[in-house]
């Protein structure tokens, strides 16, 4: 969660890494996320109580960073974040995903993070138990001195026994818990709530055992797993995760533009209106009753975002307009913001390339003038076939590379230097075919 030294400025600086252009917008949610400490310093509870969270709506066209904005706040302030799309749900009384399943959804998320973190806290001490266990599987003498166990532990710690086969006794069906992933994008059917029961319902299970063969580092694993799920107390982390969704959840409302109300469309639609009107009050500050607990979210933070090109925020229900006080617009993006994001963003798309194919080895550069026709050439797609923003870069580029990844690997270090003319020569047999559907993602 926030902490005091990350001032408004400091998280402009952290989303500026990934983000680019879009002033605007980054100091206002750093501001929002700011608040949220400046409430918690206040020592009034009943003050502290009624400072409510000023909910944003972000305008603009796909691709120009209105999802990365949200996702890489959550990241800054360790928050469990969800993305979910406002035409997936359905007003009350109709087949559908409900509005209340975001608030189970984020509470999930937010079980996940406090799970991992608290097996992150205590794995180390499991550890040695658990390389013990292996030594005694790969040799069960009863007998087994403290030097020939100390020798098998050293080489099971080393990696040198890792693809070893062992049998060893399968109790339960859950499949370890590594570091999941705190960003969750909610899925159409369903909702991650009922994966997560699913995985808490496996914890210290005894289910019949059964004898299965792996490698040993896939022994450690499961081993590591079990002791930690049976030291692990949903009874702590339940109230954690409850707490942490109320007061430092964040849920992004995509496409909220889609269930606006617009002139000349019919109101027979199933549901526009009757989907604001849901949204309302969880908006405004409402009790979701979940399996584990009631959660409130009142102070949830929401950012909506939309196009906006056929409707606008004013065609929201003036009570869940004055739910998002803070509407920012978002500029499309030009080619020098895209060259920034070539070259500029950390881990940014030639970054990621040059370090996939140095795996097969290939040493991957780009001249200055390559990298400019990139842009264009995504621009020009963008115009062309349709907007979706600097997601054109990554379909551009795939086909920059198509024939060099598909030769790959080679014996030895290559060379391969992408210019202008390599890049002019893959887009005007493109253009020439008149192929561009490939582009349309």
């Amino acid at each position: 969660m926030i902490n005091n030294n990350l001032t408004p400025k400091k998280i402009v600086e952290e989303l500026d890494k990934y983000i680019v252009s879009q002033d605007e917008a980054k100091k206002n949610v750093a501001i929002s996320l700011r608040n949220r400490y400046r409430r918690k310093a206040i020592g009034d509870e009943n003050l502290r109580r009624e400072i409510t969270p000023k909910n944003i709506i972000l305008m603009g066209p796909t691709g120009v960073g209105k999802t990365e904005i949200a996702r890489r706040l959550a990241k800054i302030a360790n928050a469990p974040f969800l993305k979910v799309e406002a035409t997936k749900y359905t007003e009350v009384g109709y087949v559908g995903k409900d509005v209340e399943s975001m608030i189970k959804d984020l509470l999930a998320v937010s079980l996940m993070e406090v799970k991992d973190e608290k097996i992150e806290e205590i794995k180390d001490n499991f550890y040695n138990k658990v390389v013990e266990k292996m030594a005694k599987i790969i040799n069960p003498l009863d007998s087994l001195n403290d030097e020939v166990k100390n020798n098998i532990m050293e080489n099971i710690k080393s990696g040198d026994l890792d693809e070893e086969i062992i049998e060893i006794e399968k109790k339960n069906t859950n499949k370890g818990f590594g570091n999941s992933m705190i960003e969750v994008i909610a899925p159409e059917n369903g909702d991650i709530n009922e994966a997560v029961e699913n995985i808490i319902s496996n914890l210290g299970g005894n289910n019949t055992p059964k004898k299965v063969k792996m490698t040993v580092k896939d022994g450690i694993k499961y081993l590591l797993d079990e002791e930690i799920n049976n030291s692990i107390d949903m009874d702590e982390i339940i109230p954690e995760a409850i707490k942490r969704a109320e007061n430092d959840g964040i849920i992004f409302i995509d496409e909220i533009d889609k269930i606006a109300e617009r002139d000349g469309l019919s109101r027979g639609e199933v549901s526009r209106q009757g989907v604001q009107r849901d949204i309302l009050p969880i908006v405004e500050g409402t009790t979701v009753m979940t399996k584990y607990g009631a959660v409130k979210t009142d102070h949830i933070l929401f950012i909506a975002a939309g196009a906006f090109t056929q409707s606008a925020p004013s065609d929201l229900m003036p009570e869940l307009q004055g739910r998002f006080p803070v509407k920012i617009k978002l500029k499309s993006l030009e080619k020098s913001d895209f060259i920034k994001i070539l070259t500029g963003v950390e881990y940014n798309l030639l970054h990621q390339y040059i370090e996939l194919l140095k795996i097969d080895n290939v040493e991957l550069s780009f001249s200055k003038s390559a990298i400019d026709r990139i842009a264009e050439v995504a621009i020009e797609l963008n115009e062309n076939v349709e907007n979706i923003g600097a997601r054109r870069l990554a379909s551009v580029l795939e086909g920059v590379l198509k024939e060099i990844m598909f030769e790959a690997p080679y014996e030895k270090m290559t060379k391969i230097k992408i210019d202008k003319k390599l890049v002019d020569k893959i887009f005007k047999i493109e253009y020439e075919e008149e192929n561009l559907d490939k582009y349309i993602l």
